[in-house]
């Protein structure tokens, strides 16, 4: 049995960066002989084995005819005479397309060893184009290779606007795309992801709501302002820096959604909830957006809000049930504003103000305070007293 290590464990083996998951390619064997050695098939579409004891991924050496629209429009030859050139030569990109045997001898057909040293996401030939799914692939690796320096050729580039022209990646299922946007917001550089997209063109296709905000200025009464756009690249990257998670920073990706069209928060949300049902949106996700799009003004100019207005505030953020989703609201917001330090140092002072009155609300044993009231009162006991706590804190710091 012929069996190669291929793709991202090889390249990120020769970058010397780890890697999660290896991926093998087997050649000149059959689905019969894969399950008469032991191997598990899970796929459906082509075939695919899981070992029976390291429970890695075995892909028998394929070939695809471009036979339909979409990504999914190929017709898949796995018979014995397929070569490993002829699997890699199918790859997306040369950095992709390298191969090691079990005794650690590198196979490098298209040259992607000198892409690696080159720094350069080149595609291997024409047939690129055959595949929308790519576009979205060589922005994550874009993102996530950016830190070491690499870049796209041009030629590639290219490719990718044909791609986003001939209307192909309408074509893709939601659960493809958001697989491939949660990877790319997820990798060291987010903004690079967006903005590789908003270059190509491909952006438009997928998040027309996104794309639109780099046509808005910032401050619609300055000529020099930089667009909206660019600000969510800068928050993107900042929130990366900061340490944020996927809904962390898909709050911050959305926060400017829709601000140019009404001023209306319900029909900002409702703009949210169309993206997010559109590409079937994680609920984690959506709730931060929500909340960052919603709330991050208020939060701003919270030590201007009265004690009602605070609790008003403080009970729309969900803060007793949802602490974790209160941090993230926090960073999003963090990455959104921070230009400076003395808008630090203001973001800083209001964040402290909600944290610190939640703590106090969230300190009270609610149990042994409401003993003493029926149901139909516990309600307004409670909000008597979060209120009286947020006005004494209120008259013990003015």
């Amino acid at each position: 049995m012929k069996i190669y290590l291929v793709g991202g464990a090889v390249r990120d083996k020769l970058l010397g960066i780890p890697c999660k998951d290896k991926d093998w390619v087997v050649v000149g064997e059959s689905p019969e002989s894969m399950l008469a050695a032991g191997f598990d098939q899970v796929g459906t579409e082509f075939p695919v084995f899981l070992h029976p004891i390291s429970k890695e991924e075995y892909a028998l050496a394929r070939t695809e005819r471009k036979s339909g629209r979409g990504y999914k429009g190929f017709e898949v030859i796995t018979d014995k005479s397929v070569s490993l050139e002829d699997d890699l030569s199918r790859r997306d990109l040369t950095i992709n397309a390298i191969a090691e045997t079990t005794d650690g001898v590198i196979i490098d057909p298209f040259d992607g060893q000198g892409d690696l040293k080159r720094k350069l996401l080149i595609h291997i030939s024409d047939a690129f184009i055959e595949d929308p799914l790519r576009v979205l692939r060589v922005a994550k690796f874009a993102a996530r290779l950016a830190p070491l320096g690499f870049s796209i050729a041009n030629e590639t580039k290219s490719l990718m606007q044909k791609i986003a022209i001939n209307g192909e990646l309408r074509d893709l299922t939601a659960e493809r795309v958001w697989q491939e946007i949660s990877d790319g917001l997820n990798s060291q550089r987010p903004d690079v992801f967006i903005s590789v997209l908003q270059t190509c063109g491909a952006l438009e296709m997928i998040l027309p709501e996104i794309a639109i905000l780099f046509n808005i200025p910032r401050n619609l009464k300055s000529t020099k302002s930089t667009s909206c756009g660019t600000n969510t690249l800068k928050s993107l990257r900042r929130a990366r820096e900061l340490g944020a998670d996927l809904p962390t920073i898909f709050g911050a990706l959305l926060y400017n959604v829709g601000k140019h069209i009404d001023t209306n928060q319900k029909s900002n949300l409702k703009l949210i909830e169309k993206i997010t049902k559109r590409l079937r949106v994680p609920k984690d996700c959506q709730q931060v957006a929500v909340l960052v799009n919603a709330h991050q003004k208020t939060l701003l100019r919270a030590n201007t809000l009265n004690a009602m207005e605070l609790l008003q505030f403080i009970d729309s953020l969900d803060a007793k049930r949802r602490p974790e989703r209160l941090e993230k609201f926090f960073l999003a917001c963090r990455a959104n504003v921070i230009d400076s330090v003395k808008s630090s140092e203001s973001f800083l002072a209001q964040t402290e103000l909600i944290q610190t009155l939640v703590e106090k609300i969230n300190g009270i044993n609610w149990k042994t305070a409401l003993n003493d009231h029926n149901e139909r009162s516990r309600a307004v006991f409670i909000s008597e007293k979060k209120l009286s706590i947020i006005s004494d804190h209120i008259a013990q710091h003015t």
